[in-house]
């Protein structure tokens, strides 16, 4: 039976990550917020896989976060001038 209570929860994550996913890309913000709030969507998604709960929880901060406008500030890394910091450092 709690195996049953996981995979609904797996699902029930699942389905809200995408629909944050889409809300992201709808949102009227510069693209550096956009990057930001992308990026934190991409660890919970990574969290849901050691610690479904937590990333849940985390989901549920975030969600309410945009729901009431509380957006981050413009994402550092979306200087075009400046490093990649997706590169490796022998790069």
């Amino acid at each position: 039976m709690e195996h049953d209570g996981q995979l609904e929860l797996y699902a029930a994550v699942a389905v809200r990550l995408k629909e944050a996913h889409t809300t992201v890309r709808a949102l009227q913000v510069p693209e550096g917020v956009r990057v930001a709030l992308t990026r934190k969507l991409l660890v919970i998604t990574a969290a849901a896989k050691h610690d479904l709960a937590g990333a849940a929880r985390r989901l549920d901060r975030f969600t309410a976060d945009l729901d009431a406008g509380r957006y981050p500030e413009e994402d550092g890394c979306a200087d075009r001038n400046g490093p990649s910091p997706l590169r490796h450092k022998g790069d």
